[in-house]
């Protein structure tokens, strides 16, 4: 795994059958940029495997809670982690934010300019308080919005949960109103 992730290839796929284990290894590369990059942070800093593999799924993904990445490291519990990040965070080249099981991890913005890592922007790691301004802003623009069209509308790269949890705050502040229930509820901005 890491050394295809080093590759910038996607992580291989395993599948158990009844009298068989498969894996499959895809050839494509994700993203090239992410090859130099791993290199470049392992020269730097003398990775372990475990933090080769870590850093590039972070690298892969722009970001991911402790959860995410515990599952896509296949580990039993979010506290299996540090052995896979404490010296990462320790050093700088990710960091955190949140607590517990939500906590986000990323790579810092200033190594990836360091070591001239480009990707496009996206939305994912957006601020608490720039998408509430955003999701005001929607519901603005389109009253009576479900929470799947605001979630279209804002960036599908923005974690459903995080959007949620955002909209239920924004009604408990009086900041957006909510109508109706489960499916059929839609948000109006309070006037």
């Amino acid at each position: 795994m890491s050394v295809l992730l080093s590759q910038g290839k996607s992580v291989p796929e395993p599948k158990e059958g009844p009298d068989r284990f498969e894996v499959t290894v895809r050839r494509r590369i994700l993203k090239p940029q992410i090859i130099d990059f791993i290199a470049k942070a392992d020269q730097t800093f003398q990775l372990t495997q475990r933090e080769r593999i870590a850093l590039g799924l972070l690298a892969q993904h722009e970001a991911l809670t402790a959860r995410e990445l515990t599952k896509a490291l296949e580990l039993p519990a979010v506290d299996a982690l540090n052995p896979w990040i404490n010296r990462l965070l320790s050093w700088g080249l990710i960091l955190s934010s949140g607590k517990t099981q939500a906590t986000r991890y990323f790579v810092d913005p200033d190594v990836l300019r360091r070591l001239e890592f480009t990707t496009p922007t996206s939305l994912k790691r957006i601020e608490p308080h720039r998408l509430s301004a955003l999701i005001v802003e929607d519901v603005e623009r389109y009253p009576d919005s479900r929470f799947s069209d605001i979630h279209e509308r804002i960036g599908l790269e923005i974690p459903k949960s995080q959007i949620k949890r955002m909209l239920a705050s924004l009604v408990i502040e009086n900041r957006l109103i909510l109508k109706g229930n489960r499916r059929s509820a839609v948000y109006q901005v309070q006037k």
